[in-house]
């Protein structure tokens, strides 16, 4: 009898677990399915016609809008910006621009009455020679590249007095030559404010020599 009742008592514990597990279904969650339901793919959503529609309707109004503006132009212009100063006179040379290939030179006239050292007409003659290029630095660049591809030419001349420089310089910039007037600073061996060379060109040989071809060489 003690056995028969030890065998029963332990054998009820896995009887009823078994039971149980038999019993009980598992558990699914309601929700899973909707999910999969409800959920679906970003492409599939994005070309519904309550997104698709409103989308292509503005991309067709920003397209037109960008096609009517890039074809309307104005009626008017603004006022241009005032030329540097100095640029007038090398732009003058525009007008009388030389042909690709033709050879130019500039030419470099210093005044004799000054009675300026070797030293001082060299220094005066390179002021000259660099405040006309950057003239033509920021106004005439395509004049100035064809000077330098011929070595850019430079001939150092004289005149006589203020006067001659003078007309020299209305002259050649009655033909379109570019020019420009060294004023000395004062510091060495003339008047401060004095007019000690002239730059001319560069241009055609032919237009400089109608200018200076009556001066002597220094």
């Amino acid at each position: 009898k003690e056995n028969t009742s030890v065998q029963h008592s332990t054998a009820s514990p896995l009887c009823l677990l078994q039971v149980q597990s038999m019993a009980a279904p598992p558990r699914r969650n309601p929700n899973h399915g909707g999910k999969r339901k409800d959920e679906e793919p970003w492409l599939a959503a994005g070309i519904r016609p309550a997104n698709f529609l409103p989308g292509l309707a503005i991309g067709f109004l920003l397209g037109l809008l960008l096609d009517l503006s890039s074809s309307w132009r104005p009626r008017f212009s603004l006022p241009s910006a005032p030329a540097p100063r100095g640029s007038k006179r090398a732009a003058a040379g525009s007008s009388a621009a030389p042909a690709p290939g033709e050879e130019l030179k500039m030419v470099l006239v210093v005044r004799q009455d000054l009675k300026m050292g070797a030293g001082k007409i060299a220094s005066q003659c390179a002021h000259a020679a660099t405040g006309l290029y950057a003239d033509l630095l920021a106004s005439n660049r395509v004049l100035l590249r064809q000077w330098e591809q011929f070595g850019q030419a430079k001939i150092v001349l004289t005149c006589k007095n203020q006067q001659e420089m003078n007309r020299i310089k209305e002259t050649a910039e009655h033909r379109g030559i570019p020019t420009f007037i060294v004023a000395d600073a004062g510091r060495t061996q003339v008047v401060a404010g004095s007019k000690t060379v002239l730059a001319v060109g560069p241009g055609r040989k032919a237009d400089i020599d109608s200018v200076t071809g009556k001066l002597r060489l220094l």
